[in-house]
């Protein structure tokens, strides 16, 4: 007997059935609690318990893959006192927890700094993290470069 070897294709969200995009939903809200049952979730979406069933093992979400494996950031600071301090704390409140640092010399009034994070306990998703430090006064691009 010979087994099929499963595959895995990584696939945008607009072009994928609704049911599966709802699906990652709802095993969202069970992992943080948001929905205490599996019933409670699938109707807060509108979504068949069915459905949630047959999908629930099989669709993730991308960050999910790198679920508590590091993640690295690259980011551009503006050179002013107390940028990379705010930064730095901000991963922090947000449940990050820094591995490795680097900052590049100032050049143009502005510093390359790469940043590898523990995820592990984040109070929400990385994209809301990039969105947070992005959103940050003297921090001019954030970007994901990598899983460790």
């Amino acid at each position: 007997m010979s087994s099929k070897r499963r595959r895995f294709y990584l696939v945008a969200e607009d072009i994928m059935p609704e049911a599966m995009v709802k699906t990652v939903l709802v095993k969202d809200m069970l992992a943080r609690g948001e929905s205490n049952t599996v019933h409670e979730a699938v109707n807060a979406v509108g979504l068949s318990r069915s459905a949630f069933y047959k999908y629930r093992d099989l669709v993730f979400l991308y960050e999910e893959e790198g679920n508590g494996r590091p993640v690295t950031l690259s980011m551009i600071l503006e050179h002013r006192q107390g940028s990379l301090s705010s930064v730095l704390n901000n991963i922090a409140q947000f449940g990050g927890n820094i591995i490795t640092i680097n900052q590049g010399i100032p050049m143009s009034q502005a510093a390359h700094v790469t940043a590898t994070i523990d995820v592990q306990h984040l109070s929400g998703s990385l994209d809301e993290l990039v969105e947070r430090l992005e959103g940050m006064t003297g921090v001019r691009k954030v970007e994901i470069v990598g899983y460790s």
